[in-house]
């Protein structure tokens, strides 16, 4: 019995043994698991860890730089930047979105406005980047938030610099204005020069100078908390600020030509004929641009686009009318350059023309005719039968080609985005455009700019001032020059120019004079200064055709269907500093509207007190 016992204690014993060692060596075979796990961890995974760990407290904020302004001439700021600060949620950090909203409208008004621009924008953005829902917040609205902070994980104020335009409606055409990036705009912008950045040039010069204006994004490495807030910067590269834009165009005259164009609709732009600098570039009527920097309310945008005066129309640019008689003197050098008429060859005007062969009359303004009449009376007098008969003699492919030297029919190439280029039209064009043969009918017509014959304001006026430079044609230009920040000299701006050359230079002086005496003795005598020589040719461009037995009586037709009066002008005639086209949308003829206007702003930009008109001699009829 007692040796049973003693058996059973050292098998106990054995037992507990084994299974003691059994415990160690699945503990040694653990802590050696552990140690295996953190030697890899700890070294072979350390570079991946160090990197993922570095990321979770370190992060990497774009810093958008501060947009380049605009300067006259004079210096007058045009655009500037002024601080603002808005409401953003960053998705990925929110819960519950809409819960989150809600609690935010306690705090701050929210309106529906909001709510839809939010919307929009959340469907442009990551979910890491943060969504504007209040914009311009008040100084009051700031400070209510940051008491209320900690309630809002993923909210946060942000401040940025938004365009703000000082003088408004008076520049809305020539500078344009941004807005908020769009999904199509994101799409071809370099992402990460624009990371940060809210705000691009949608229209006008801010949109032709983009790349100038925007600057160069800098970067900062900051150190975050668990719940995503700064502690501190541990690295910063500065943003780079867009070039300051340094512009032609003088405010005050821009204003002149505003007021000097009243009520009406139309457009005037007025240029350096020496370097092609647009001194004014007006369409009326015009808008507020700060409407559309933060984005335009539904209201707003759709008053302006049911005005029937179509204020976001550029006319000085986009706007494409039949230039009317501000194209004889170019059709006159077309002649007297290919030799098929001279300053001495007489034509009579029994005030109506007909093709060899045809019954169709086409009629002079003045019914009655104007007798013989050399090249010269012709454009003073605005003489109709004696285009058609030039123009019929040159033919349309010579007279659109040398039209076309002067611009008709292409870009100008101005530094304005949206330009259109008018229609030069020539067989080829009919042909592809119409699937029609070319009439020689068509050709009379576009020998007194009217048929499809169609100019823009802008190309009127760079065409001038190539008469005014003899021939030499020069790109418009609003910037005159770049200057970084920090600079003390602005880099100038390239300008193109070519020129037309004549065989015999004094061409140009022809015309020129007959141009004066257009404004001395002839359809613009009524603004004739005594302080300086203007020349000019007036237009009048026709709403629509009258047939062959009708008359044109504009004392019994309404507003809308009243031809259009243009005017076209340089001064002084002995030094020209200054070139300009005027359109007074249904304003009648040019001499009694159009004319009026421009004589009013060469007055400002020369320096001259102005002068009377003398009174409209304008009966009901058709001319200039």
């Amino acid at each position: 019995m007692l040796e049973a016992n003693l058996e059973d204690r050292k098998r106990e014993s054995r037992l507990i043994a084994i299974r003691a060692w059994i415990a160690a060596a699945l503990v040694i075979a653990a802590l050696g698991l552990v140690v295996v796990r953190l030697m890899h961890l700890q070294v072979d995974q350390h570079d991946h860890f160090s990197v993922l760990s570095r990321d979770n407290r370190v992060k990497v904020q774009p810093l958008p730089p501060a947009r380049g302004l605009v300067y006259d001439a004079n210096g007058v700021l045009l655009a500037d930047n002024h601080p603002s600060f808005s409401l953003e949620i960053t998705i990925e950090k929110v819960d519950d979105l809409n819960a989150t909203i809600e609690a935010l409208s306690r705090v701050i008004p929210i309106d529906a406005r909001d709510r839809a621009r939010f919307e929009r924008q959340k469907r442009q953005r990551m979910r890491f980047q943060g969504v504007p829902i209040r914009l311009n917040l008040t100084p009051a609205e700031v400070a209510r938030f940051a008491v209320d902070a900690h309630r809002f994980a993923g909210v946060d104020i942000r401040a940025e610099l938004v365009r703000t335009y000082p003088l408004g409606e008076h520049t809305a055409h020539v500078l344009g204005y941004v807005g908020r990036i769009n999904e199509q705009e994101l799409a071809r912008i370099d992402k990460s020069n624009y990371a940060g950045s809210h705000f691009i040039g949608k229209s006008g010069l801010e949109k032709a100078h983009e790349a100038l204006l925007h600057g160069r994004v800098g970067y900062q490495q900051v150190e975050v908390n668990a719940r995503g807030r700064v502690i501190r910067t541990l690295e910063s590269q500065p943003p780079v600020s867009g070039k300051d834009l340094h512009l032609y165009l003088d405010i005050g005259l821009q204003q002149a030509a505003k007021e000097a164009l009243g009520e009406e609709r139309g457009a005037v732009v007025a240029l350096d004929p020496r370097n092609g600098g647009i001194l004014a570039l007006v369409s009326n009527p015009s808008f507020d641009p700060n409407l559309f920097v933060e984005g335009i309310s539904q209201t707003d945008y759709q008053a302006l686009l049911r005005s029937p005066d179509k204020p976001l129309f550029n006319r000085a640019v986009r706007g494409q009318y039949p230039p009317g008689s501000t194209i004889k003197q170019f059709v006159a050098l077309a002649g007297l350059a290919e030799g098929v008429t001279t300053s001495r060859r007489a034509t009579y005007c029994p005030g109506a023309f007909s093709l060899p062969g045809h019954s169709h009359r086409f009629r002079c303004w003045r019914r009655g005719g104007h007798g013989a009449l050399s090249l010269e009376q012709a454009l003073v007098q605005s003489c109709d039968v004696y285009f058609y008969d030039l123009a019929n003699r040159l033919g349309i492919d010579r007279l659109s080609g040398f039209l076309s030297d002067f611009g008709f029919g292409a870009l100008t190439g101005i530094d304005v985005a949206g330009e259109l280029g008018g229609l030069m039209p020539t067989r080829d064009w009919k042909r592809r455009v119409r699937k029609q043969a070319w009439y020689p009918g068509e050709t009379l017509i576009v020998g007194i700019g009217q048929g499809s014959f169609l100019a823009t304001p802008l190309q009127l006026a760079v065409a001038t001032a190539a008469v005014a430079n003899h021939g030499k044609v020069i790109r418009p230009q609003v910037a005159r020059a770049a200057q970084a920040p920090g600079a003390s000299a602005a880099e100038q701006l390239p300008m193109v120019s070519h020129t037309i050359d004549l065989a015999d230079e004094h061409q140009w002086d022809l015309i020129i004079d007959a141009m004066a005496k257009v404004v001395e003795s002839g359809t613009a005598r009524r603004i004739r200064s005594t302080e300086y020589r203007i020349a000019g040719k007036t237009g009048t461009s026709q709403v629509f055709s009258l047939g062959q037995n009708q008359r044109y009586n504009a004392a019994t037709l309404p507003k809308h269907l009243k031809d259009h009066a243009l005017f076209v002008a340089f001064a002084p005639v002995e030094d020209p500093r200054i070139a300009l086209a005027v359109i007074v949308e249904n304003g009648g003829g040019g001499g009694a509207t159009a004319a009026p206007v421009a004589r009013r702003i060469m007055d400002a930009y020369l320096g001259v007190a102005n002068e009377p008109s003398e009174p409209s001699d304008a009966g009901g009829g058709r001319g200039d």
